[in-house]
């Protein structure tokens, strides 16, 4: 190969990486660094930050992140007439399903507790102000931290490598641990997630549903967590390939509803579009119809955009070409059609708004603000609330792309 050639190889290979890890990079600001900038460029009060807190019974379990370190979550504790009542957050950051990836997760947050922030802001449905969170300010508030890169499922190991792939583990040992510091008692109780935490929270709502008694209100709410098994702009199905192998290498099987595997090969199993429709706990799923993430990385990753014609779209949704959008209209079409029998049910919830946006309820100005996303005249959090205490039924599907004027779209630079 000439000396131009293997320039040019070495230079598309770089591009490639960098933005793989954009990627994830865009996935792992889920936590810290996004909040702090909406709070402070919204002008919203300085948030609540509250400390990290680890299981120290998990080890024996064998409860532990990819590294081998304790898991851990942040807490901060109800009051009032929401003393008994407990909101339990599982983290989002994405999924690792090779061993090089797993490596590269366990020197990072999402893979080791000794990288974890021992601090972390809570807004948007953590807050603990009633101006910016109504129904939940003042309920036991825990966000558990995610370091398992399986959506808190799965159970297996990988010797040689030093890896611990023990979500199902890290999940029944929060639950524990949580259970006897008070949520036990619980006449109140909603589990939510974001992005992997979202998938996770249909995975386990169920589960959850059982640690309480038949009088406890419990349900459970997915945000950005509707991950479709979507042909890419290659013709492929590239969220298929990494959730094959998240799946495989993590045994994230056994974590499955027998409903599902029984009848279907788990990994499309582990896509929510074949688990909604069987969870018998009441859900709401919140998500975006053109889910940046999902854009980013399942219908025109890098990898199979050959050409780099996606390569503004992805970044800025104002710069799509009308096949583009065309295209994307396809993917909205396909989530409203994974939903329709879901949403038949009384119990259930929806809320799909037509922005470019991912985890519209861990930030301030998505969850409850001035300016708001809304579907005809309720926003995100009091869709959600009016839902959760029964107050009015909510199946709120937005008009498609680009007739909302609320959507807070996101632009990558």
């Amino acid at each position: 190969m000439c000396q131009r050639s293997m320039k040019l190889l070495r230079m598309f290979l770089f591009v490639g990486l960098v933005i793989v890890k954009w990627v994830e990079g865009f996935e792992d600001a889920n936590v810290t660094d996004l909040d702090m900038q909406y709070v402070s460029g919204r002008g919203f009060y300085r948030p609540l930050m509250v400390g990290f807190t680890l299981i120290n019974g998990a080890a024996a379990k064998g409860a532990v992140c990819l590294d081998g370190s304790l898991p851990g979550y942040h807490f901060h504790r109800g009051y009032g007439s929401g003393s008994n009542s407990w909101l339990i957050q599982l983290e989002g950051g994405g999924w690792c399903g090779t061993i090089k990836n797993c490596l590269y997760s366990k020197k990072t947050r999402h893979g080791s507790s000794f990288f974890m922030e021992k601090q972390i802001p809570f807004i948007g449905i953590l807050s603990n102000k009633a101006e910016e969170n109504p129904d939940f300010f003042n309920w036991n508030r825990i966000k558990i931290r995610y370091c398992d890169g399986a959506s808190f499922s799965g159970d297996s190991q990988n010797a040689g490598a030093g890896l611990y792939f023990r979500g199902q583990r890290i999940w029944q040992a929060a639950m524990e641990d949580l259970m006897s510091k008070g949520m036990r008692y619980a006449k109140q109780a909603l589990l939510s997630g974001c992005s992997a935490g979202g998938l996770a929270t249909i995975i386990h709502c169920d589960e959850f549903r059982e640690l309480f008694t038949r009088t406890t209100r419990v349900k459970c709410l997915s945000d950005a967590g509707l991950f479709l098994d979507s042909v890419d702009v290659s013709g492929r199905r590239s969220l298929r390939n990494l959730f094959g192998s998240v799946v495989t290498l993590q045994g994230v099987q056994r974590s499955l509803p027998r409903s599902c595997t029984s009848r279907l090969n788990p990994i499309l199993c582990y896509f929510p579009q074949h688990l909604i429709a069987g969870v018998r706990t009441p859900l709401f799923l919140l998500n975006a119809a053109y889910d940046t993430w999902q854009i980013q990385a399942s219908l025109a990753p890098p990898s199979a955009d050959y050409h780099w014609n996606w390569y503004e779209c992805r970044k800025n949704y104002a710069r799509c070409s009308a096949p583009q959008i065309q295209y994307l209209q396809g993917f909205r079409n396909q989530m409203l059609r994974s939903t329709r029998a879901f949403s038949r049910s009384y119990k259930n919830g929806l809320f799909i708004n037509s922005c470019f946006a991912h985890c519209q309820s861990e930030r301030q100005d998505t969850w409850f603000a001035h300016d708001s996303p809304r579907i005809g005249n309720r926003g995100i959090a009091e869709s959600v609330g009016n839902w959760y205490f029964g107050r009015v039924s909510v199946q709120a599907i937005g008009c498609p792309y680009p007739c909302d004027k609320t959507c807070h779209n996101l632009v990558f630079k």
